[in-house]
């Protein structure tokens, strides 16, 4: 069995971001589920990057018991009414168990596009820690070219328990180990298969398997073999299959030790 831990299936059924999920993209979506089974995929948490994708996520959760949902506020869709849809999130998040709730994110610090604002960003990340926290969920942390501010905002809360994932890990061994010693676990999708990617390859090599868990991240970020297309979930296979060569080992030690992590991180 292999867990998606990182999906955005509400947003791979639909044409346009950020609206409401129609009975037709809903009734789309088993066949996405039947395509990822069939590649031993049983398990998909869709990840929430908005108000309106988080409640997408919810309803497949609702509606499908493979699926699972978490709610949170992307740092790219982080506008200025962020905390007005934070306040909804929250809501949502006391009634975890009825929606099938279980994390919060993705949030974090980005500064790869022009006029982010990085105090805006902050005050959300702390935001959706404090309620990881209060509900005793895991934290799906997103990170592009803002790895000290992470791990800066992370530290001040190395003593509250909290755990979760640093989604589509891309940095290098040091913030590998930094995470990890936070109680933080390494999400790996698509990127680990591209040709340049040494220093990926390096961390997921060295690092402890039960520290990894995968994920596709679909629809973007897709292996190598169908680069420039639409992901699937059904590519977490393909993931295994090449962490398990790169390691040196047996696919089915790490469909077992992935998908172990998984259900403990995310309480499966």
């Amino acid at each position: 069995m292999l867990i998606d831990t990182h999906c955005h299936v509400n947003i791979l059924v639909k044409q346009t971001f950020d609206t409401p999920l129609e009975q037709k993209h809903i009734k789309n979506t088993a066949h996405i589920i039947n395509q990822a089974a069939e590649h031993h995929v049983s398990i998909i948490i869709n990840v929430g990057t908005s108000l309106i994708e988080s409640k997408n996520c919810i309803t497949l959760a609702q509606k499908y018991p493979s699926m699972y949902a978490t709610v949170g506020i992307h740092p790219n869709d982080c506008t200025k009414n962020w905390k007005n849809d934070f306040k909804e999130v929250a809501t949502l998040v006391k009634n975890k168990k009825e929606f099938n709730i279980i994390g919060i994110g993705e949030t974090g610090l980005d500064r790869h596009y022009p006029n982010y604002n990085l105090i805006r960003q902050k005050d959300a990340f702390k935001a959706h820690i404090e309620l990881a926290l209060e509900h005793q969920l895991p934290l799906i942390v997103h990170t592009r070219d803002a790895h000290d501010e992470v791990l800066t905002v992370l530290d001040n809360y190395s003593n509250d328990n909290l755990r979760g994932v640093i989604h589509c890990f891309s940095e290098g061994l040091s913030f590998a180990c930094h995470a990890l010693k936070l109680n933080f676990v390494l999400g790996i999708g698509g990127p680990l298969t591209y040709p340049k990617n040494t220093i990926l390859r390096e961390v997921f090599t060295t690092i402890s398997l039960d520290k990894i868990i995968l994920e596709t991240d679909a629809p973007f970020l897709p292996p190598q073999i169908i680069r420039g297309k639409q992901n699937h979930p059904k590519y977490i296979k393909t993931i295994a299959e090449f962490l398990a060569k790169l390691r040196g080992v047996k696919f089915e030690e790490i469909a077992k030790k992935t998908t172990s992590t998984a259900k403990a991180l995310f309480k499966i």
